[in-house]
């Protein structure tokens, strides 16, 4: 695999970041907003935030005071690529990847903390 890949497993690891995606396949979100089911901090959630970024699974822009984080769907192509390579699994679609999400996060996810 290569750094880029890893990069994206190992922020795919954690389930709080899996919970922000799957907020994040809605719409854009302030980061304010992100962090409101959570149960951590803001700083906590920033760090979550700032890996996923590194990874390329989102990206963040600043409009007027607010800092915006939007789903980069994109970047998960490679990983689906690389998984095709199995023969077992279909290439990512966003929708069954929500659901995924949905089925595999622990109802207690919001409240983990960062690594």
């Amino acid at each position: 695999m290569t750094p880029a890949l890893d990069t994206v497993f190992a922020a795919l690891a954690d389930p709080t970041r899996r919970a922000i995606l799957t907020l994040l396949l809605e719409d854009d979100m302030a980061v304010t907003d992100v962090a409101e089911p959570f149960d951590m901090s803001l700083a906590a959630i920033s760090k979550h935030l700032a890996v996923l970024a590194a990874a390329g699974l989102i990206s963040q822009e600043k409009r007027g005071r607010v800092k915006w984080c939007k789903l980069e769907p994109g970047a998960l192509k490679d990983a689906s690529v690389w998984m095709q390579g199995f023969g077992q699994f279909e290439p990512v679609n966003l929708d069954a990847f929500e659901r995924f999400l949905e089925q595999e996060l622990p109802p207690s996810a919001p409240g983990t903390s960062p690594e």
